[in-house]
């Protein structure tokens, strides 16, 4: 009887033992993405066949390549351009200098206590070989004059500085020259200072205007 009893305690006690719940994990949604993210990485990287990759990385040589040639090119005409026009600035400033010359030889020419005498025309001669030793200079290193009397206006080589009436010659064509313009090869040193022709009003016209007025 005493087992019994003892059994029936255990029984007992094992009924009333309360089971406890099996505690659910809680899962971050973040981490669940990043989780994600990097399954499908992995995935892209497990499909990347090696004929993709050796696609990818001569793609990656041609770029680079047409980089180098790119800069090789840059440099070939930054260095291009240093050579022919270099000077630039120097020859620029050199054109004060003839333009002093002529302005010196025009005062000159216009003195009255100078005029018909033999110091005069041995200053005049000298003024000129110097000027053209100076555009012989010029010349020898790729800078040369604007062509411009009886030429048509070129706004890329002259500027118009006034009108002149004249009738023998086309409106625009140049009939004077205040400042001459010169070349440095291809490129404009400096514009051509010029006067244009322009076709004059004939007074018949304005008389006959002013009767009808």
């Amino acid at each position: 009887m005493a087992m019994t009893k003892d059994q029936n305690i255990n029984t007992e006690s094992q009924n009333n033992e309360v089971e406890e719940p099996t505690s659910i994990k809680e899962t971050n949604p973040e981490e669940q993405d990043n989780k994600q993210n990097v399954a499908e990485k992995n995935d892209e990287i497990k499909e990347t066949t090696p004929e993709e990759k050796i696609k990818e990385l001569e793609d990656k040589v041609t770029r680079t390549f047409a980089e180098m040639e790119n800069q090789r090119r840059r440099f070939e005409k930054e260095r291009e351009d240093a050579f022919n026009y270099g000077g630039f600035a120097l020859a620029k400033e050199t054109l004060n200098l003839i333009d002093n010359l002529e302005r010196s030889k025009q005062i000159l020419e216009k003195d009255e206590t100078l005029k018909n005498t033999g110091a005069l025309k041995k200053t005049l001669e000298h003024f000129n070989i110097i000027n053209k030793d100076m555009i012989s200079i010029l010349s020898k290193n790729g800078i040369t004059q604007i062509e411009s009397i009886g030429k048509k206006l070129d706004p890329n080589l002259h500027q118009a500085m006034i009108e002149i009436d004249n009738e023998q010659s086309e409106p625009g064509t140049i009939i004077q020259e205040i400042q001459k313009g010169f070349m440095m090869k291809d490129r404009l040193l400096r514009p051509s200072l010029v006067g244009v022709s322009k076709k004059t009003e004939k007074k018949e016209k304005k008389s006959e205007e002013n009767k009808e007025n």
